[in-house]
């Protein structure tokens, strides 16, 4: 049997669906595997999954409960920080780009233009913390990587703020959303795309991806019930109006200018978002 050039880690996962799609689309060998086949948390299931010839492992497994995250940080920490430093080590011993996932929420919110990728990481929340524990094993782990930043992830499938607008406001005769916490949504199967770009053009070390433009997740959410011609109304509130277990950054805007440097313009995230809701799921 051929050995895959790619590994897709966490495939059933909402970006793990969107690559395993995008790979095939392009016709590249890959395996898929998901978290009852691997435990990235253990360096034995993980020496098992990458073995030589793997060229390329793609991260998609993570801990992605942000508010859950506040009451069980040490599990978190393990996935998306601990597991990060383990997958380096073994892509460094066999060859392999390892390509990992991390959030806007690394950052604490209180800029006033885009984040740059070498700007200071100042976490609010466990989630952001445990993400910043990953990042900081890439940087002194002696083997090629590329860490992706990301934010507002959404896709057909899975569990995401699309979805769960959508559904309400086909349900709801009105719903309220936040309209002060500013950020860039982000389409799983752009991301996928850009992904495989970004290799292709030799990009490693922290990078950041997402859909063009920028918003507030109430005008996210308007967009959604314009595009799904829901009943439902959108009515803005503020982020105290809505406590959650978890702090959120108020301004959580990427800068995607070394990104578009390399491949070109991101698409706009109204644009994105039309591809992707008359194709939701449930």
């Amino acid at each position: 049997m051929t050995t895959p050039v790619f590994l897709v880690l966490g495939g059933k996962g909402m970006l793990g669906r969107a690559f395993g799609a995008e790979l095939e689309h392009n016709a590249l060998p890959y395996r898929s595997v998901d978290l009852i086949e691997v435990d990235i948390t253990r360096a034995d299931s993980i020496r098992e999954a990458i073995f030589p010839g793997v060229r390329f492992v793609l991260n998609c497994a993570a801990w992605t409960n942000v508010d859950l995250a506040e009451k069980e940080e040490a599990k978190a920490t393990e996935v998306n920080g601990k597991a990060v430093g383990l997958l380096a080590d073994r892509c460094a011993q066999v060859g392999a780009l390892l390509v990992t996932y991390s959030t806007d929420y690394v950052f604490d919110g209180m800029a006033t233009s885009p984040y740059r990728v070498n700007q200071k990481r100042a976490p609010l929340n466990a989630y952001g913390r445990s993400k910043a524990v990953g990042e900081e094993l890439l940087e002194k782990s002696g083997g090629q990587w590329m860490n992706i930043r990301t934010s507002w992830l959404y896709a057909p499938w899975g569990l995401n703020f699309v979805k769960t607008i959508a559904k309400l406001l086909k349900e709801k005769p009105s719903i309220k959303v936040v309209n002060d916490q500013r950020g860039r949504p982000t389409s799983a199967e752009h991301l996928a795309a850009a992904t495989l770009k970004m290799i292709d053009a030799g990009a490693t070390g922290m990078q950041h991806i997402t859909d063009g433009g920028e918003c507030t997740w109430f005008e996210f959410a308007q967009e959604i019930g314009k595009l799904t011609k829901a009943p439902g109304k959108v009515e803005p509130c503020t982020s105290a109006e809505f406590p959650r277990p978890a702090r959120r950054p108020g301004y959580s805007v990427l800068d995607l200018t070394e990104t578009e440097k390399l491949i070109g313009k991101m698409p706009e995230w109204r644009v994105n978002l039309a591809a992707v809701t008359p194709r939701l799921d449930g």
